[in-house]
């Protein structure tokens, strides 16, 4: 490629995609976040996991707001990724402070399958160490990981709008953009991560992973539709914007989101075999 060409190309592209670092990083932060309450709020999955999920989008929404400071400062963005992650940490801390009080629905279970057992065998198992509940202490809140998607959701919104100087309509399909990839980097983050969980804690009802494919099922249509609206991927398909490659790029971001949905497909159809592998399975097919 010639450097004239290369010149020529980065200006094309520049003109039509966006693509700011500390946006993506409050993105993952939020939807992560979002699905993790999604995913904790019956109290079944094991502390670690909740402490796992907000280290790492604490971490991101804090690598977002460093992130600005070189690629350019958007106030209300960028105080809403620090408002994020010191949300994020507080949640932690509070489920640290009562891990004595244990998950109440993992206890729920285990008593609940040890009965089963106990009748069939006389063997009674005693509860793991991060689901035993203690002497009446109260339990962590699970909709504390709200109060930093909330304020995910403020930065998110002034992230779409300021990736855009254009009317009502421009700002409105930048701001949907910006919102459902935030939900789907999600919810496809949080099925990965609980899918390697079930490692950890193997009797974990396996409707929690069949309850974020299938948010994710629903999330990718929207993602593909707010993507086509216009101006978007129509558009280079048409011609009526030049991709620098004659339609290449258009057609190659086509097939990803076709696969995407099929990949989803192929993942619920995997969580409905009754094997344990199934699980991992699907676990591979979400990468």
């Amino acid at each position: 490629m010639t450097s004239g060409y290369g010149d020529t190309l980065g200006a094309v592209l520049a003109a039509v995609i966006d693509l700011d670092a500390a946006t993506v990083g409050l993105q993952w932060a939020t939807g992560g976040l979002l699905f993790t309450w999604f995913t904790t709020r019956r109290r079944e999955v094991g502390l670690g996991y909740g402490w796992l999920m907000r280290s790492v989008f604490a971490a991101m929404a804090l690598g977002s707001a460093l992130l600005a400071t070189r690629y350019g400062w958007v106030p209300a963005r960028d105080l809403a990724a620090l408002a994020v992650a010191t949300g994020a940490l507080v949640a932690l801390a509070s489920s640290i402070v009562r891990r004595r009080a244990g998950v109440s629905g993992a206890e729920a279970e285990h008593d609940r399958r040890s009965a089963r057992v106990a009748v069939m065998t006389g063997i009674d198992r005693e509860r793991p160490a991060d689901v035993r509940a203690d002497d009446g202490s109260r339990e962590f809140d699970p909709r504390l990981d709200l109060v930093p998607v909330a304020f995910g959701a403020v930065g998110l919104v002034a992230a779409g709008l300021a990736a855009t100087d254009g009317g009502i309509y421009d700002s409105a399909v930048s701001v949907l953009r910006v919102v459902v990839g935030a939900a789907f980097l999600g919810a496809v983050t949080d099925a990965m991560l609980l899918g390697h969980w079930y490692l950890v804690q193997p009797g974990l009802p396996r409707r929690h992973l069949n309850e974020l494919v299938g948010a994710l099922g629903v999330i990718w249509p929207v993602e593909v539709l707010v993507m086509l609206l216009p101006t978007g991927m129509v558009s280079v398909w048409s011609g009526a914007v030049d991709d620098g490659w004659g339609g290449v790029l258009g057609w190659f971001w086509g097939a990803c989101a076709l696969t995407t949905g099929v990949l989803v497909r192929v993942t619920v159809a995997a969580l409905r075999e009754r094997q344990y592998s199934a699980v991992m399975a699907a676990t591979g097919l979400l990468y």
